[in-house]
């Protein structure tokens, strides 16, 4: 019996999808004003962040393991450590990840399943305490 399953990666159309995703993902990004905070946080050129976050995304969803046999294991968390990321800079990135997947992934019901473990993944990137009232 041959085994049916693909990967995300694959379901959503591989790697054009998960290079226009990122690129938008970028791009949206550097031009939202509600995205000003998680801008000012990243290099003045995104390139070098977009290429990185695509190798790491195709892996992420079940594609080639790019990042991981450039750059070995992702260690995220302490790779972003040099960036304050707090509520607000969590929040718009996720922003930016949500309508970057919407205008770029065409199955609904496929959007949420990524969506559930990265929105987790953003809030575990958050290494700023909450703002107090």
């Amino acid at each position: 019996m041959a085994d049916d399953t693909i990967t995300l990666y694959e379901a959503i159309g591989g790697d054009a999808t998960v290079r226009a995703l990122t690129r938008r993902l970028y791009q949206l990004m550097d031009t939202l004003p509600e995205a000003a905070h998680c801008r000012a946080i990243h290099p003045a050129d995104l390139s070098g962040s977009e290429s990185k976050f695509y190798d790491y995304l195709t892996g992420y969803l079940g594609g080639p393991p790019v990042y991981v046999e450039k750059y070995g294991h992702p260690m995220l968390r302490r790779r972003h450590f040099v960036a304050p990321i707090g509520a607000s800079e969590r929040d718009e990135w996720l922003l930016c990840f949500r309508r970057a997947m919407d205008e770029t992934i065409e199955n609904p019901k496929l959007r949420d399943i990524i969506w559930a473990p990265v929105e987790r993944l953003a809030f575990h990137m958050q290494n700023q305490e909450e703002a107090q009232p």
